[in-house]
């Protein structure tokens, strides 16, 4: 097999993916152009690619009606940047990494949460600014975390991981909204039957992935339900919320504040987020930890392996 590898990765996944064809290593930091993603559907078998690398409709029908390309690896879960639909018709099989991901994509959910509840961010600019004076009573005022409530709206494993977190570590009441009935959360939880009731928690983590029916899923409306004092996550993807309804929420404070680790148009973060100091920013590090990064890998390859195998797929989208 003639295999692409969109984006440098992690040593012993770029040693092991070489025992499977002739792979070509792309070290660009940048995603894939529409053009190179036209170009790389007519030349290679397999294409391991990531977030950013937009296979649009239009780049994939450009490849012609019958691509060399057989399969779309992706290294990640969410696969919103990929026209799945739009592949499958071509004869292009698509795969993620679901799994993978799980416990680091939560453990970043609790630090925004944590971060922005206890303005940290902040914090740690003025200790750096030199121009801290020393404790005082009601410097910087946070909120608290212990005992509040928490809505999760996407109760799929990294919404259950999140709950976990949030319920035996902090002590908070877990409610949640999914599209879909949950018979076992797997701890006292309560899940609502409309995101306008999830929204009036103390604090709302978004974890659904992206689709058609949730880009925007919290815009203006949704946003207007939250209390003056609610912090609003989200660690799934950006285009989720919308981005200006967001900024407007937080401008006139109708919101306390929010916690961001995707944003609409990535990596663009606007300048009115970043000048906000109710808003806690991170540069997708959702699941930057080399173990899971490994792991992330080993099942794109995996993927690989069973498709050079005439195997079903592990984890088909």
């Amino acid at each position: 097999m003639n295999i692409l590898i969109t984006r440098q990765m992690p040593e012993s996944i770029e040693a092991e993916a070489r025992s499977l064809g002739d792979i070509t290593l792309r070290h660009e930091t940048t995603p894939l152009t529409e053009a190179e993603v036209t170009k790389a559907l007519q030349s290679f078998d397999v294409i391991l690619c990531t977030l950013g690398d937009r296979f649009t409709s239009s780049a994939i029908a450009a490849a012609g009606p019958a691509p060399r390309c057989r399969l779309i690896a992706n290294f990640g879960v969410g696969y919103n940047h990929i026209a799945a639909d739009t592949a499958k018709a071509a004869g292009i099989a698509v795969t993620n990494t679901p799994g993978a991901v799980t416990e680091a994509t939560a453990d970043i959910a609790m630090t925004l949460l944590l971060m922005t509840a206890r303005r940290a961010a902040e914090g740690e600019r003025l200790a750096r600014s030199g121009s801290w004076t020393g404790w005082q009573p009601t410097q910087m005022l946070g909120r608290q975390v212990s005992g509040k409530t928490i809505s999760i709206i996407g109760m799929g494993r990294i919404g259950k991981a999140i709950a976990k977190r949030a319920h035996y570590g902090f002590g908070m009441q877990v409610r949640f909204f999914n599209r879909s009935p949950v018979a076992d959360p797997g701890l006292p939880a309560t899940q609502l039957a409309t995101l306008t009731e999830a929204m009036t928690s103390d604090f709302t983590v978004i974890a659904v992935p992206a689709t058609p029916a949730t880009h925007h899923l919290i815009g203006a409306d949704a946003l207007a339900a939250m209390p003056r004092h609610g912090i609003l996550i989200n660690i799934a993807r950006g285009d989720i919320i919308d981005e200006t309804a967001l900024i407007d929420a937080l401008t006139r404070r109708t919101i306390a504040g929010a916690g961001l680790d995707v944003y609409e148009f990535e990596p663009q973060i606007p300048a009115a987020l970043r000048s906000l100091d109710t808003v806690v920013l991170l540069p997708h590090l959702g699941t930057s930890v080399l173990e899971v990064r490994e792991e992330m890998g080993r099942l794109a390859l995996q993927n690989i392996a069973d498709f050079s195998a005439g195997r079903p797929l592990s984890t088909p989208v």
